[in-house]
């Protein structure tokens, strides 16, 4: 019989799980429980089957008795899908291009579905059957996390609170922020303005670029905020829970700017263009002040080793 290498059994009877491998046609039928009662109860989650060619009597031998040898995948808050699975490929030795390609026909949205986690997989585990658990995995989740907010799963609002959650997530230097940020993303909605975010533009393998103002003129997908009114057409990157919360309920305020203050890594929330301007005049002139600290503490140790003659 045909099978993978490395093939995931759900928890349930043993019915249940020649069902499962049934209607993912594997050649197994119901009679072969009479065969599975001489080996034993068929083992739960990833199970090492080591060919891909077998006898029948060999596979049911194999899901009762062996298993995976697993390794850790990290899927970060803020990373976009394609960044992780380009990762993902080089460590787990896999075909980067099939990766993308299963998780476009699997995934709802082609942005921000995947949650992040440590996921623990297989080693030797094929790209559709890697890209399947995440997204079903995922999507048990995304449905827990609605259900308990909102108490049921509203897909199409969800999916529309993942997209506002992904600049949260890009944007914010830190959980406490999230809901201010979201803030400042409605109120910028509500009065018609463009949300001008370099977050939007870190999408993609653009993940962690950093946004040039030749990148901002060039660039003339919807994700380009700087120059399109309204949301992106899709969520820019895979957010945590507490974006996803940040986006749902947002801060209430009246603001409509923040900057990241470069000396202390946190952002200053204003109201006006006039109050926005000189919270950069601050960070610019707190910059320079470390730039001209550091240049100072450098030449002092230049001197210090410098042998005298």
């Amino acid at each position: 019989m045909q099978t993978s290498k490395v093939v995931y059994l759900p928890n349930g009877s043993t019915s249940k799980i020649i069902s499962y491998l049934s209607l993912r046609n594997f050649d197994i039928s119901k009679f072969d429980i009479i065969f599975l009662k001489f080996f034993g109860m068929p083992q739960s989650g990833w199970i090492d089957v080591q060919y891909e060619k077998t006898s029948k009597f060999d596979f049911l031998y194999q899901i009762t008795n062996a298993k995976a040898a697993m390794t850790d995948i990290t899927l970060i808050p803020g990373e976009t899908s394609e960044y992780f699975l380009l990762q993902t490929s080089k460590q787990l030795g896999l075909n980067y291009d099939i990766l993308v390609r299963e998780l476009k026909l699997l995934s709802p949205i082609p942005e921000g579905f995947l949650v992040p986690d440590t996921y623990k997989i297989p080693i030797g585990i094929e790209e559709k059957h890697l890209i399947f658990y995440l997204v079903n995995t995922s999507k048990a989740k995304h449905e827990e996390m609605s259900k308990k907010i909102f108490g049921v799963w509203d897909e199409k609002q969800w999916y529309k609170y993942l997209k506002v959650a992904s600049i949260v997530q890009k944007e914010a230097a830190s959980e406490d922020e999230m809901p201010l940020v979201a803030s400042v993303i409605y109120n910028r909605l509500k009065k018609g303005y463009r949300l001008q975010m370099d977050g939007t533009l870190n999408y993609g393998l653009y993940s962690h670029d950093k946004i040039t103002r030749e990148r901002i003129d060039s660039d003339k997908t919807s994700y380009n905020t700087y120059k399109r009114y309204g949301l992106p057409e899709f969520a820019v990157c895979n957010v945590s829970f507490a974006a996803i919360k940040a986006a749902i309920f947002p801060k209430k305020s009246d603001y409509l700017y923040f900057v990241r203050n470069k000396d202390t890594g946190k952002h200053a929330f204003t109201s006006t263009l006039i109050d926005h301007n000189k919270e950069i005049k601050k960070s610019n002139q707190a910059q320079n002040k470390a730039t001209k600290s550091n240049k100072s503490t450098q030449k002092n140790t230049q001197k210090k080793s410098t042998p005298k003659k």
